[in-house]
């Protein structure tokens, strides 16, 4: 029996369980969780870069602009497989948030500073969405994730067991132990790979066989990882999305609504419930559960920011032309604020950097993207659970970072994965293939499979060519 991928016509035999199309968004992601780190351990002359994300060492500047040329010679390679794709709205919505992001260079604060770091961001896009929506269908992008964050979770298990925690300096308390970083600059960024393991993992765990066993090993070495970086942000997060991400979809599956509209309704309620109680209930919360209303200092960032914002509210200063740049504001800062490397929340840094209208555009983009996760539901729900709890992790996460479009940070290349993934669950079936589903679907749509927990791409186009 031949396998046909999902979406091409039954007669053309399915490519192998990875092709050139898809080695490049996992190399992408391979490179930003493993070797670049790895490469600038110990180095403190690159500690700068890695935490702006703004000046690439040597290694990125060499491995980026290779990937987003062999991308771009695979979609000439195989530009009839690339005439065929439907592009779907949330990918479109990315396209025209970078747009907007490289129209930025002409009204910057510094256009030459803002032009370099478009051009790394455009690269970093090309290289993972455009590869993964060309490659087969059969090609399982999220499994070779989840195999190369087990390699960075395994990896970092002996850089704990041979180093030693991070420190910092509290006033009153001197110099205090934090976490453990392991090959990351920061603690917070191991806490990161962790929970993003954890969240590969359990999708693991439902599958049979090894896969599972091996999925149990790796979401307990993330457990683990999580522990030692002490990244209360990380492990509260890795928790909740699956949580959010289940119900969501199950609301969805009872009343049939959008997963972004079911979403909107906690941003919506959390507004009212502040303005109605006349309090800020996320400082509480943060106060009554770690005794610091200012989330690390964050508030006080924040306040600086939102200031900065009203200088330039509707077009803001331009991509990533703020922080880090001679004689910008942020040299007026108070104190240390001066010294950061962002705004430590995406949404702000978002309206700094692009204005309101810049945040019209994610915000759009981000609706779009949890829309289209419907789609995947339909077709595969053990799948829709996976990147939507990886969605709303990233999602939520950049409430406490600033990671939309920023450098070559990993949970920024998850995310254009998981929109990748989406997007090849938008394409249409052909009417052979909606022939053989159960039930009365749409042409060219899944019934929701039934009774099916683990359903890799392979063995969902394999089902659908028999």
């Amino acid at each position: 029996m031949h396998v046909h991928p999902v979406g091409y016509p039954a007669s053309k035999r399915a490519g192998p369980m990875m092709d050139g199309c898809g080695i490049v968004p996992i190399a992408a992601c391979t490179f930003a969780v493993i070797v670049s780190p790895l490469l600038d351990f110990g180095n403190a002359q690159n500690l700068q870069a890695m935490l702006s994300g703004s000046e690439a060492s040597t290694a990125p500047r060499i491995f980026w602009p290779a990937a987003a040329v062999v991308s771009l010679l695979l979609a000439v390679q195989n530009r009839s497989r690339l005439s065929k794709i439907t592009w779907p709205p949330h990918i479109i919505c990315l396209v025209a948030l970078l747009a907007f992001a490289g129209a930025s260079t002409l009204w910057a604060f510094s256009p030459d500073h803002s032009l370099m770091r478009f051009v790394q961001q455009a690269m970093v896009v090309t290289s993972v969405v455009l590869p993964a929506m060309i490659a087969s269908r059969t090609v399982d992008i999220m499994r070779g994730l989840f195999l190369c964050f087990a390699v960075a979770s395994v990896l970092n298990v002996f850089f704990i067991l041979g180093g030693s925690e991070e420190v910092a300096l509290y006033a009153g308390r001197g110099l205090v132990k934090i976490g453990y970083p392991g090959y990351f600059s920061a603690k917070n960024t191991l806490g990161e790979c962790a929970a993003a393991s954890f969240l590969l993992a359990f999708y693991e765990i439902l599958c049979p066989g090894r896969r599972r066993a091996f999925g149990i090993v790796i979401a307990v070495i993330a457990i683990a990882l999580v522990k030692f970086s002490d990244s209360k942000t990380a492990f509260g997060l890795a928790l909740i999305s699956p949580v959010l991400a289940s119900a969501t979809l199950m609301v969805r599956r009872i009343t049939r609504l959008s997963p972004a509209l079911i979403l909107l309704l906690i941003p919506i309620s959390y507004i009212v419930l502040s303005q109605v109680s006349h309090s800020n209930i996320l400082d509480r919360m943060s106060y009554m559960l770690y005794h610091d209303s200012t989330l690390t200092g964050r508030t006080v960032i924040w306040y600086f920011t939102q200031s900065e914002i009203d200088r330039r509210p509707m077009l803001g200063w331009g991509y990533m032309s703020f922080w880090l740049i001679p004689d910008s504001p942020s040299a007026d800062a108070p104190g240390w604020i001066k010294l950061m490397p962002n705004s430590h929340n995406g949404y702000y840094e978002t309206m700094l950097e692009l204005g309101y209208v810049g945040l019209a555009f994610l915000l759009i983009f981000i609706v779009a993207t949890l829309h289209a996760i419907g789609r995947v539901a339909d077709r595969n729900p053990a799948r829709a659970r996976l990147v939507l709890s990886l969605a709303l992790f990233f999602i939520l996460w950049n409430y406490f970072e600033s990671l939309w479009m920023h450098g070559f940070d990993f949970s920024w290349l998850i995310f254009l994965s998981v929109v990748a993934e989406i997007g090849r669950y938008w394409q249409p079936l052909p009417l052979r293939n909606a022939a053989y589903s159960s039930g009365n679907p749409k042409t060219g749509q899944f019934s929701p499979p039934s009774r099916r927990i683990c359903v890799s791409p392979a063995s969902e186009a394999a089902r659908l060519a028999t």
